[in-house]
């Protein structure tokens, strides 16, 4: 079979290994492709690749590639657009290279695959590792459709490596006998067969459990420490809806997904700008906490935001590109005490971070 160019990510031995499996059998050299350079890209962290009479680019040659090694590859590739074309070598070689659509991607600059390891490498590693997992499931379009989510996920599975939680429990073995996704787009859902450890040190049965997967979140409350008023979004929502609640629109705190790569922090100052128009001052924690870790992975970021909130900042927001119709609310902070209070808030965070808000509330108005 014709040898492999690859001049871009590909070049990452981690990420070739998550799409090909095992690569013990492929050849991994070095060779110059002429007549091509490769740029970064405006539009994410990766690379991509012109035609330069005046440019060569150094990348990596795979020989002994098999026909189940291209099938995945083009998998993989095909996810994105790409498509295999044949190359010829600076040593008059023949090969073939995974190529973008000309116009594709906008080029921005240099790129570096070390640079790019270092920042990017795991995140998309582990993306790469879900992508895979449909290979031979769900078509490479569909792929290309949940691919912000499949990154998403995958940012949250690195996050969690630094919990702070857990001290005082149980690090008791869990052993997965078979997992399967039962469903995936925009969210998705595995169920697990399992034993795990028992606090008298035996295994449990087997066992069959489902887990609701999503992205690691922000949510944050601006809170005015002058004026001691706070700013709430309403917006319709999903859950109140599947249960046959007659409030669909719910008061909620700003809240959205983190983007990979993106701090809490840096989530909650976007999402508090794109939702309400807000400029916030400090963020002050409040916690990080699962929703129900009895069956979702679902893990939010809380936070206090100091802001102005004058009169005039209540209205309508959100971003069209995402569907959002958000109408934002001016209110005391004795309101929302007394909305906590009398059970009249069904937003669990909202509650918990509006019950931190009443414990620290003076002191972050004596600062002000």
């Amino acid at each position: 079979m014709t040898p492999l160019f690859f001049f871009g990510t590909l070049r990452h031995p981690a990420l070739i290994d998550a799409v090909v499996g095992d690569t013990g059998h492929i050849d991994l050299g070095t060779a110059i492709l002429p007549g091509y350079s490769v740029h970064a890209v405006a539009e994410g962290p990766f690379p991509t690749i012109v035609e330069d009479h005046a440019g060569a680019v150094e990348g990596v040659l795979a020989e002994g590639v098999t026909a189940v090694d291209l099938a995945r590859l083009d998998y993989y590739e095909g996810a994105f657009g790409y498509v295999l074309i044949d190359v010829t070598l600076a040593d008059g070689r023949a090969a073939r290279a995974y190529m973008p659509p000309a116009g594709m991607w906008t080029p921005e600059g240099g790129w570096s695959l070390d640079d790019w390891a270092r920042d990017w490498g795991p995140l998309s590693v582990t993306a790469a590792q879900e992508v895979m997992s449909y290979f031979g499931i769900k078509p490479p379009t569909e792929i290309a459709g949940m691919f912000p989510m499949i990154r998403a996920r995958a940012w949250s599975r690195l996050n969690a490596r630094t919990s702070r939680h857990g001290a005082g429990t149980l690090n008791g073995k869990v052993e997965v006998a078979a997992r399967r996704r039962v469903y995936a787009n925009y969210f998705a859902l595995d169920e697990y067969d399992l034993q795990h450890e028992r606090f008298d040190k035996e295994m449990t049965d087997t066992v069959t459990r489902a887990v609701f997967l999503a992205a690691d979140a922000t949510l944050v409350l601006p809170y005015d420490p002058v004026r001691d008023r706070v700013l709430l979004v309403e917006q319709m929502r999903m859950g109140p809806l599947a249960r046959a609640d007659a409030s669909c629109w719910q008061l909620e705190p700003v809240a959205g997904r983190l983007d990979p790569g993106e701090t809490a922090e840096e989530a909650a100052r976007r999402e508090a700008m794109e939702e309400a128009g807000l400029q916030l001052g400090d963020l002050h924690p409040v916690g990080e906490t699962y929703t129900s870790p009895g069956n979702s992975s679902e893990f939010y970021y809380t936070f206090v935001g100091l802001a102005d909130l004058p009169d005039a900042v209540a209205g309508i927001g959100g971003l069209e590109e995402e569907h959002e119709d958000i109408r934002t609310h001016l209110m005391s902070f004795d309101t929302l005490l007394e909305l906590c209070d009398s059970c009249r808030i069904a937003n669990t965070p909202l509650a918990l971070i509006a019950y931190w808000l009443a414990r620290h509330r003076d002191r972050l108005r004596s600062t002000s």
